[in-house]
């Protein structure tokens, strides 16, 4: 039986918007427009950002459960909330966490797991997603029924999870790793795209786990068959790139879905219905 591997569409994120890409979905019927798209493409997870009527970053739970309801009324995709403070100046890391005062809660939230300096624009603003933070933040999202989704930036922050985060009973297994890849430039304490580090990452999850490459930029096509090929599930979507190919903006998050989904298909794979990827993660059936 081949492997299923899952897809994560990441539709929307905190940083550039439709001066980007016009394309990008910003308010929530359009970024449950553009899930529902995704999943009819063969996305099994959308990974949600907020953003406010004039399509600025938020962390407001109020809109994060508008787009989570929509989302679930167009289709069975797993619901994946981003937990990264808005993109506005002032915000913490606990601000992140107000997603967890929806009223229509997710399947799954990301969990970023590294201390990183990011710049953008005329500012620069530190993440402080610190080893006590992630242990309440996983213990908050356990009461809740939410699996973490591990973003890490860095090769030690695989370490801080599985030797201080795993061992006080706040992560279920199996464990769900996402590589952040290729935000080097941008933000400090972050890791370049590259073959070799990628095995590197690989080869430092617990048995079991799962893993994925999340890809920034020109690297989202090659990082993605690289590590479907290593084992690895992928992620895909406006929040990391918005191009098709060199020159020429995607038409939408589901044709790069579409492509990916191809791909895994000509690798011998099969891709995950939400379905599967429920079984696959842990994660009860809706």
């Amino acid at each position: 039986m081949a492997r299923k591997v899952i897809i994560t569409v990441a539709l929307t994120g905190a940083f550039h918007g439709k001066e980007a890409n016009p394309n990008l979905p910003e308010q929530p019927e359009e970024i449950a427009q553009a899930a529902y798209e995704a999943y009819k493409a063969g996305a099994s997870i959308a990974h949600i950002h907020a953003r406010d009527k004039d399509g600025k970053s938020t962390n407001d739970p109020k809109i994060f459960s508008e787009i989570n309801r929509l989302v679930r009324a167009k289709c069975p995709i797993i619901i994946q909330n981003s937990t990264a403070p808005a993109n506005v100046p002032g915000t913490v890391a606990e601000d992140g966490l107000k997603v967890l005062e929806a009223e229509y809660l997710p399947e799954m939230c990301s969990l970023d797991c590294s201390l990183i300096a990011t710049s953008w624009s005329d500012r620069t603003f530190i993440y402080e997603w610190t080893r006590d933070f992630l242990i309440d933040a996983a213990r908050r999202m356990k009461a809740l029924n939410i699996k973490p989704e591990l973003e890490v930036f860095n090769p030690t922050s695989i370490e801080d999870v599985v030797h201080y985060v795993y061992p006080k009973g706040v992560l279920d297994d199996p464990l769900s790793f996402s590589f952040v890849m290729g935000m080097d430039r941008n933000s400090q304490q972050a890791m370049a795209y590259s073959n070799e580090t990628l095995i590197h990452l690989i080869n430092k999850v617990p048995a079991g786990s799962h893993f994925s490459a999340l890809a920034i930029g020109k690297h989202q096509l090659p990082g993605s068959v690289m590590t479907m090929l290593m084992g690895g599930n992928v992620r895909v979507g406006f929040e990391d790139n918005v191009y098709f190919r060199k020159g020429e903006l995607a038409t939408s998050n589901a044709q790069l879905v579409e492509r990916v989904a191809n791909l895994a298909v000509e690798l011998g794979l099969e891709v995950a219905t939400p379905e599967e990827a429920r079984e696959i993660l842990g994660i009860p059936q809706l």
